[in-house]
């Protein structure tokens, strides 16, 4: 699908502009103190949602017909995965086909979203051995310092 973008102000001092782009392209407005804005019309944004969770539907049904499958397919589409400790990766196969199912039944892909970069940053501290060795720990607490907790009588 083709994109047009816009910055914000266009869309307050020009609409004229903005909306007729909508007849063929999801239009993102940029702000410059906020996260960026996608306007797309509602039947494209319903195509979009049905497409998803036909899709997410369907791959939830092969991981659990042939969790091997789904896993070489993440593996295919994530390459990261290869960075995660053999043991770890059906969990998060499993993780993330969830987030993603539960995310096109609602709507909601935020939680996929965060737990797809909770898992690559995962994966990421896995590729840096020593890396992954210091944050395994031990720790040294010697010269650590109890912070104050918030509504304690210090405040």
């Amino acid at each position: 699908m083709a994109t047009r973008t816009f910055p914000f102000s266009t869309l307050i001092n020009k609409q004229t502009s903005v909306f007729p782009a909508l007849d063929d392209a999801d239009v993102i407005l940029e702000r410059r103190d906020a996260e960026n804005l996608v306007l797309m019309r509602s039947e494209r944004f319903d195509a979009m949602v049905k497409g998803l969770g036909l899709a997410a539907r369907s791959l939830a049904i092969v991981a659990r017909a042939n969790r091997a499958l789904a896993e070489e397919v993440f593996a295919e589409e994530l390459p990261w995965l290869v960075w995660l400790p053999p043991e770890a990766r059906p969990t998060c196969t499993a993780e993330l086909l969830d987030h993603l199912l539960a995310g096109a039944e609602t709507g909601l892909l935020l939680p996929f979203a965060r737990a797809l970069r909770e898992w690559q940053s995962t994966a990421e501290v896995y590729s840096d051995p020593e890396l992954a060795r210091r944050l395994r720990g031990p720790f040294d607490t010697a010269d650590a310092a109890e912070p104050d907790r918030p509504g304690s009588a210090d405040d």
